[in-house]
């Protein structure tokens, strides 16, 4: 059986600082904590995390600057016109596990590749390059600085993870080379910017567990709530100088159910807010299962192998509508052994134990 979520009425805040110490004892102890709120909660804050206010302040500059163009200037980057899902997303093009429209825009970026990439040129749908709008002067090296940082400390916090799990600390890091690590760029207008008649069926986004290994999560306001083990949404406000971790299907599964993927959400806003989520991935080929460190025979593998990359695609394709569409007509395929939405990790775990 998973380990069950605690009754938490808030998110632990860790110090990650130790994680880049040269001392092995200092890097055990900090992972253990890491390991601790992992299991326990799935969410966490972290500081001492090395990536500097200048670049992070690039990063919400450039969205800003991008999301005040007009409408039809930003439809010119629609995601649905790029070959492997990057540009602008806009209100409504998400559709997430039967809630009403979210009250949201985006533009997706990843790991800028060139367009000779022999991955992107045979038609992987999650490699190749960037899209870059023109109009925001600056934004491609502002995002990418910012993509820079973050994944690296990305695979500093996924060697904790497999430090606290008792692993080699390359046990999981050693899959990441050419990740599928998207960082997406979303505002969420406030909820007063609808007409009142059409506020009640809105959230800023649905309830969800993000499919990669985690995410890094820069919030600018509140808005974000996560379930706890009591089944109430506890808010997770911005904390200055911290990031907001949360665990993913990926992580939970090679973790075998140690760590947990908690659902999480965000409420309807009433004031303008960004947010940063990176979806810290592994490489596309990446085989998912259960660590066999960690499984024996009185704990049993509790989750299929996978293909990291198809089972991405496969989630992508179930929840954006431009590929519900090419589903229907035919123009596009799920990846084989493509798993319905919430039908993998603790979704599913939920269900079954229910």
């Amino acid at each position: 059986m998973a380990e069950a979520r605690t009754a938490f009425q808030s998110v632990p805040v860790v110090d990650v600082s130790g994680l880049r110490s040269g001392d092995p004892a200092l890097r055990r102890a900090t992972a253990a904590e890491l390991a601790r709120v992992g299991r326990e909660v799935g969410f966490l804050y972290v500081v001492g995390h090395g990536i500097p206010e200048a670049t992070i302040e690039g990063l919400l500059d450039a969205a800003r600057r991008l999301f005040a163009l007009p409408a039809e200037t930003k439809q010119r980057y629609y995601i649905g016109r790029s070959s492997n899902h990057r540009g602008y997303v806009p209100r409504g093009e998400e559709r997430f596990y039967g809630y009403g429209d979210d009250l949201k825009e985006a533009f997706d970026t990843a790991l800028d590749l060139p367009a000779d990439d022999p991955d992107y040129l045979a038609g992987n749908r999650m490699l190749g390059p960037n899209v870059w709008p023109a109009e925001v002067e600056g934004f491609d090296r502002q995002v990418t600085a910012y993509y820079a940082a973050a994944l690296d400390l990305g695979k500093t916090l996924i060697r904790g993870f497999a430090l606290g799990l008792g692993l080699p600390e390359e046990a999981f890091a050693q899959h990441v080379t050419k990740p599928t690590t998207q960082l997406r760029l979303v505002h969420y207008p406030p909820i007063d910017s609808l007409p009142e008649s059409e506020r009640a069926n809105v959230m800023g986004i649905g309830g969800h567990t993000d499919y990669e290994c985690f995410t890094i999560l820069l919030p600018t306001a509140p808005g974000l709530q996560v379930i706890n083990g009591d089944g109430e949404w506890i808010e997770v406000p911005p904390i200055p100088g911290a990031f907001v971790i949360n665990i993913g299907d990926m992580l939970e599964a090679w973790s075998n159910g140690a760590y947990v993927a908690t659902s999480h959400r965000v409420r309807q806003v009433t004031e303008e807010r960004y947010s940063f989520p990176m979806f810290f991935a592994t490489d596309y080929d990446t085989v998912v299962a259960p660590h066999p460190d960690l499984v024996g025979p009185e704990n049993p593998p509790r989750y299929p192998a996978l293909s990291a990359g198809d089972h991405l695609v496969g989630q992508t394709m179930q929840t954006f509508g431009y590929l519900i569409d090419g589903l229907k007509d035919g123009s596009v395929q799920l990846p084989e052994g493509s798993r319905g939405l919430n039908e993998f990790g603790r979704f599913e775990q939920e269900r079954k134990a229910g």
